[in-house]
């Protein structure tokens, strides 16, 4: 499996020759210039995760795609005419052989109801999972883990402990777009992390990493 991150939750993922593009959102750009992607997931509709005008460059640049997503998102996209597959919590797709579960229903909590929408996360074959905007344990085992880990509805406990509960072999930080400094929020989890055998690893924007 191969990793960019394009910033934020933006993320190039590649795996048995699938190209996935994860949460076009307002707070990154390079999504814009991309090409031979063949899905897009999207986990809710706030702008740092979708930014219609974003997903209609991504659209336009590569043709072929599918856009998978939940119910909430995919009433935004059929309003735009965008077509999509609808993978919620419990349902799964596989696109070229590869299984894309969805896992979770509703985004962590901001302040009670406040911004309080439909999140699903998604599980990538057998190895990786990205939660979006929730603390949503799959339930089964996760090799490498999209780890959020800053925003209004999380604390840095909160990141920590979730890592400790899924226990993957790697973790990297996403969520991390509004921080003029991350470099706090990125060693406080390494610090904690690492001695229990998780490798917490910063991934530099637009580089690949091969995870074998």
């Amino acid at each position: 499996m191969k990793i960019t991150k394009l910033g934020h939750c933006c993320l190039v993922i590649v795996e048995n020759g699938v190209r996935i593009l994860t949460d076009p959102g307002a707070w990154t750009t390079a999504q814009n210039e991309v090409t031979d992607i063949d899905l897009v997931l999207i986990t809710h509709e706030h702008p740092d995760h979708l930014h219609l005008e974003s997903l209609k460059a991504v659209l336009k640049n590569n043709p072929q795609v599918r856009v998978i997503t939940n119910s909430a998102v995919g009433k935004i996209l059929s309003e735009n005419a965008i077509s999509f597959d609808l993978v919620e919590d419990g349902q799964e797709i596989a696109v070229s052989g590869l299984v894309i579960r969805g896992f979770g229903k509703i985004h962590a909590e901001i302040y009670g109801e406040l911004n309080r929408v439909q999140n699903t996360g998604y599980f990538v074959g057998s190895r990786f999972f990205y939660p979006g905007d929730a603390l949503t344990n799959p339930q089964k085992p996760v090799e490498i883990l999209a780890l959020p880990v800053a925003g209004p509805w999380i604390k840095t406990k909160e990141v920590i402990d979730y890592a400790k509960t899924l226990s993957p072999k790697i973790c990297f930080p996403v969520h991390d777009g509004m921080l003029k400094i991350p470099m706090p929020y990125h060693r406080m989890p390494e610090i904690i992390l690492t001695p229990l055998g998780i490798n917490f690893q910063v991934l530099s924007e637009g580089t690949e990493v091969d995870f074998k």
